[in-house]
Parts: structure tokens; sequence; C-alpha cells
């Protein structure tokens, strides 16, 4: 049986689009009549990924940017925003403990904070205006299924996950009456640079260009939560939900990030 067609939008800005699901939804996009603005933190890893995407006759705007920086955010957003109105907005980019050396350590942990939640922070709220004031638009926020439950192997990954799904799920209500739709991602194991750091074995280990048309679908019938593979989200889930009496022993046992 043929897939319904999937709605797409024509002007789409994602952050963290030098590799991974950020890369992965990036080429999914590209399209004729399709605008993107892209950003990564490497000048050289997001030339490559808009050169692949203008390949698929995509319009492209691609820097170097780091999400912490307010200033440079808000200067890049508005400016992308003034030049053609924002349909989409994915605040994908974030890290984790294991993307560097020395795991969760006190100055990687406050890095993590500072990506995966002012980062979050820095592409939503510069794009809020402009959607309001045309009545419309499209919100999605990358949190993951390590947010349902703190995993001791990774506080502050699975802390800032979770800030950024409870902000995204109490935006999707703030903003109904202004007739923008938000979504929040929740992805399990996806192959990626992030993942790439993990030494232990990842269950349902999935291709970034699989969970990008799963985020597309899920985006284009503005889900509320797109979580996925469903194994690794219910077990998640249902972890949060248990008591953590029965829990912690379990979680003392996992490998850390």
């Amino acid at each position: 049986m043929k897939e319904p067609a999937i709605r797409r939008p024509r002007s789409i800005l994602i952050t963290g689009a030098s590799s991974g699901i950020g890369e992965a939804l990036a080429l999914e996009y590209a399209a004729p009549g399709v605008r993107l603005a892209l950003s990564g933190r490497s000048e050289k890893r997001i030339a490559r990924v808009a050169k692949a995407c203008r390949a698929k006759a995509a319009t492209v705007d691609a820097v170097a940017l780091d999400v912490a920086d307010e200033h440079a955010m808000r200067q890049w957003i508005e400016r992308v925003d003034g030049q053609g109105p924002l349909d989409l907005v994915i605040a994908n980019a974030g890290i984790s403990g294991g993307t560097s050396s020395g795991g969760e350590a006190d100055a990687q942990v406050r890095r993590i904070f500072d990506i995966n939640i002012n980062g979050v922070l820095n592409t939503v709220l510069p794009a809020i205006p402009g959607m309001q004031g045309r009545g419309g638009g499209q919100i999605a926020v990358m949190s993951s299924v390590a947010s349902f439950r703190g995993f001791p192997g990774a506080p502050a990954y699975s802390a800032s996950k979770a800030a950024v799904r409870a902000y995204g799920e109490a935006l999707r209500g703030a903003l109904r009456a202004d007739g923008i739709k938000v979504s929040v991602i929740c992805p399990g194991f996806v192959r990626s640079r992030i993942t790439r750091a993990n030494k232990f074995k990842m269950p349902l280990l999935m291709d970034a260009d699989r969970a990008a048309r799963i985020i597309q679908r899920g985006l284009a019938a503005d889900k509320s939560r797109i979580a996925f593979p469903f194994p690794t989200y219910f077990t998640a889930w249902l972890t949060g939900a248990l008591p953590p009496a029965l829990t912690d022993p379990f979680f003392r046992k996992l490998p850390e990030k």
C-alpha cells in the first residue's frame, strides 16, 4: 500500500545539521523550491551537508554557529526569517557526556546544559515572534527517551533532555492559540557522532536517515510527541513511571554514557 504524501514545509531551519539526525533531516527535506537554513559547529561539516542539499536543488543558507551564543543565534534567525518566513524550526543541536573525554566532569556538565537547554531557547525564542505575527508555523525540539528517567551514567544529559521535553510539551499548549504547532522528538539510539562515543551495546540502534523519515512523518501529522522506536520508548516511559525504589538497582548496573 502506497504511503500518503507528506506535507512539506518550504522554509526550514535546522540546528545541529552538520551530522547525525540533523544532517539526515536536512537531506530529507532538501528538494526543489525548499529553502534550508542550516547551522552546525563545524564549518567543514556544515559546508559538506549544504553542498549535498544543493545537489538536491534546495536553496541553502549554511553557517557555522554555536547554539549557546544567544546574540549570534538571534541575529542569524531573524535574518533568515526576514528573507523568507520560516515554516518549520527544528532545535536539534545537542551533546552528551560521551562527546568529549572525561565524561560528565564539571565543565562538561555545564556545557551539556548550555548546549542542550540554552541552545534550544536560543533557537526557539527568536523564531516565535515572526510565527505569531503570521499566525502560523511549526517548532520541533529534540529531547530523548533518556528524558523519562535520570540515568546515573549521564545525569546532565538526562536532565537537560527532560527539561527540553517539559518545555516543548508546555509550549505546545501555550502557542496553540497563535496557530503555532509544537512537537517534542524523543529518539532512542540513532547512529551519530554522539552514539559513536558509546562503548556499550545500544539496543535497537537505528540509522539516522530512517530516524529522519519517522520525524518528518510525525511533524507532518502534528504529533505532540514523536518517540521511537516503540520498545525503547515504552521501556523508558515505564521505568520513569515506576517508583525509584524498584528501578534504582537496575539503573546502578547500566554503563556510563
